[in-house]
């Protein structure tokens, strides 16, 4: 299913990884042979992004790797025909990812939230994953230009200090728009977009408790942590939300007349 739509930007972006499964097996064999990558973890409030910005459709369309974070995806691309495309939350991939780095000797770093929670997410990554090698961290200042003159110097620190996989957190589109300029210059580095996925594992931020989260509901959690942020934001989502099922069902019946 292409998530830009007939009416919006030309570039074509769908969930190319269905499953965590599929995902930690590219990345090992990307890893193995020295190849980054960028990992986008695509929501419906990317889906509003992508139908109003060009240049963040653009920069999404570059994701070497793009899988479902959130559920209406995965809803609307089972309605399209896509049965095998799972969950994959980016906050629930830093672990296993860092599992992955550990075990091949591959540092780490961070990029993104405040510096305090980034050390905090460095030591708690540690405990759950021993043997984690967190070589950077790195806070950006307030009004970070993922295209300025700070995110040359980010680059040149993240290729001084060695880190093979960067964690990225810094929100959509800024985290993506990073990721793949960073990769640009940096081939052998891999870079996971993650939101909020840092401080959730340094405490900065309570994620949804895990019942919540088995009733789809975590998007009413967050907004009623933070109603003046997010109202807003998800209704937007939920506007969308009807040419979206219109969508799957064109893209379910094409594929059916073309099977």
């Amino acid at each position: 299913m292409n998530w830009t739509g007939r009416d919006g930007p030309t570039h074509h972006i769908s969930v190319n990884v269905p499953t965590k499964e599929a995902l930690l097996v590219d990345l090992e064999t990307r890893f193995r042979k020295g190849q980054g990558f960028t990992v986008g973890t695509l929501n419906l409030d990317h889906v509003v992004k992508l139908k109003r910005d060009a240049a963040f459709a653009a920069t999404y369309g570059a994701q070497t790797h793009i899988t479902a974070d959130g559920n209406p995806i995965v809803w609307l691309s089972h309605l399209a025909g896509q049965h095998d495309i799972r969950l994959v939350p980016g906050s629930e991939l830093v672990l296993p990812v860092a599992e992955l780095a550990s075990s091949l000797k591959m540092p780490v770093g961070f990029f993104g939230a405040t510096e305090t929670s980034l050390q905090e997410a460095a030591v708690g990554l540690n405990k759950a994953c021993p043997g984690t090698d967190v070589v950077m961290t790195r806070a950006p200042a307030m009004g970070f230009d993922p295209e300025g003159p700070d995110a040359d110097a980010a680059i040149a620190h993240i290729k001084e200090s060695g880190a093979r996989i960067v964690f990225v957190a810094l929100g959509a589109p800024k985290q993506e728009r990073f990721a793949v300029r960073a990769h640009a210059a940096l081939p052998e580095v891999g870079f996971l977009s993650i939101g909020a996925g840092l401080d959730f594992i340094s405490g900065a931020q309570t994620r949804a408790p895990a019942w919540v989260r088995a009733l789809a509901l975590e998007w009413l959690w967050r907004m009623l942590g933070n109603p003046r942020r997010l109202v807003g934001r998800y209704a937007s989502c939920f506007m969308l939300l009807p040419g979206l099922f219109l969508r799957a069902l064109s893209a379910r019946r094409q594929a059916g007349a073309s099977a």
